[in-house]
């Protein structure tokens, strides 16, 4: 069997952040808290002791990551801007590969740089951190939701956290098939395909449908970084839906693995039915807001409210118990949890591929959830990494009442992880 961390509140209780240890790949516990924090005070402390060292956080722009950003805003309202440095890269970063690069390694020019997290990792990532790792070897680097072969990354980077493809694709199937859907769409475009991860988690997607005997259909949608733009790929979506829903039925669910798509795919779907289990990269913020048209200012920062917020609105509009997410965002966790995690090693509190660790410090940034998870194998030569993690949170479906799926305690049929 896989060694696998498995995240849940009963043992949360057991640990804290101040007693995380080295212990290296072992099984990881969360911590549990009565609520979320806020962007402005996340993990419930102001103006934290981050040490005689800095650390940056690049993402994504609001516009394109906003979850990713928000999380790294909310690492550095904790611990101050004298000693947090956020850094943005372009939105086409596919054509401004050495923009991207530059962004990145320019944050090593700061003598009291120490750490560097970049979520997400997208194309020139590796050879950013190769070149860093050059000039300042003292540097920690860690890479957030790799676009780039894991292998690869893995071997720049000090740790890179992935969200759980194999087990997602195999969950996320299963979740549908319980909610009574017949037929499961998923919708994406080649370069995308072209990633591992990607292209990994939907042959487990393709094979979980054939075991709970669901039909399985691709659709391509434009590229939002090709020349159509954002505006021409979630145009496409806003007119390919319901012919869709049409062809499929209503007991179909559907997944597109980027985030520009889901917005408006959310919308068609609130309209013409079908079923949603959670976004490519999970959050109540991710497409819900634009797509059931909230306001979510008064409840910026707090996942719960947000969360009741979308659950209530859904239900008003007959949705109940047909879409689903993670309670608290994946993107905003990682950004601000592996800069903790990242602070945590730095004061000589844990190693930095300790997996209880690394629970530890996304759970500061999701005190309710669960999660569970497994070090990155390699489906062609069956090596496992020691310095690679795959991660989940939950399903949350939303109803009157929403319930958790219980996903992270399901048992991930061995045979997935090595479907490729």
């Amino acid at each position: 069997m896989k060694k696998r961390i498995s995240m849940l509140l009963a043992l949360a209780m057991l640990f804290t952040l101040a007693s995380c240890g080295g212990n290296n790949g072992g099984n990881a516990g969360t911590g549990s808290g009565s609520n979320p924090g806020s962007q402005n005070n996340a993990g419930g402390s102001t103006g934290g002791d981050a040490g005689d060292y800095h650390i940056g956080i690049v993402t994504g722009s609001v516009s394109q990551s906003e979850d990713d950003r928000r999380g790294a805003e909310a690492f550095r309202d904790k611990y101050g801007e004298e000693n947090v440095t956020l850094a943005i890269y372009p939105d086409n970063f596919t054509e401004e590969l050495e923009t991207t690069i530059q962004t990145i390694v320019n944050l090593s020019d700061d003598p009291l740089m120490k750490a560097i997290v970049v979520n997400q990792s997208v194309p020139g990532t590796t050879e950013a951190f190769r070149q860093i790792k050059e000039r300042r070897p003292d540097i920690l680097c860690i890479a957030g939701e790799a676009h780039e072969d894991l292998p690869e990354i893995g071997s720049a980077a000090d740790l890179v956290c992935n969200n759980d493809f194999v087990s997602r694709g195999y969950l996320i199937i299963r979740t549908a098939h319980e909610l009574g859907c017949k037929n499961f769409v998923h919708i994406s475009f080649p370069r995308h395909m072209a990633y591992e991860t990607m292209s990994r988690r939907v042959a487990v997607m393709q094979e979980a449908c054939k075991e709970f005997n669901m039909g399985f259909h691709l659709e391509t949608a434009p590229d939002p970084t090709s020349d159509v733009g954002v505006t021409g790929a979630q145009a496409y979506i806003i007119e390919n839906v319901p012919p869709w829903v049409q062809k499929y039925g209503t007991d179909t669910a559907y997944f597109c693995t980027n985030d520009a798509h889901t917005e408006p795919l959310l919308k068609q779907l609130v309209e013409y039915g079908g079923y949603f289990i959670e976004a490519d990269l999970p959050s109540p913020l991710m497409g819900y807001p634009g797509a059931l048209g909230l306001d979510l200012t008064e409840e910026a920062g707090d996942f719960e409210k947000i969360l009741a917020k979308v659950e209530s609105t859904l239900v008003e509009k007959g949705c109940a118990d047909r879409f689903g997410t993670w309670a608290y965002s994946y993107g905003y966790t990682l950004s601000a949890g592996l800069a903790e995690h990242a602070k945590n090693v730095l004061d000589k509190k844990c190693d930095i591929t300790d997996m209880d660790a690394v629970a530890e410090a996304l759970n500061v940034y999701s005190p309710k959830a669960q999660w569970n998870g497994a070090g990155y194998t390699n489906a062609t030569t069956g090596v496992k990494s020691d310095n690679v993690f795959l991660i989940y949170q939950d399903t949350y479906i939303m109803g009157d009442p929403g319930h958790f799926m219980g996903n992270a305690n399901v048992e991930i049929p061995e045979k997935y992880y090595t479907v490729s």
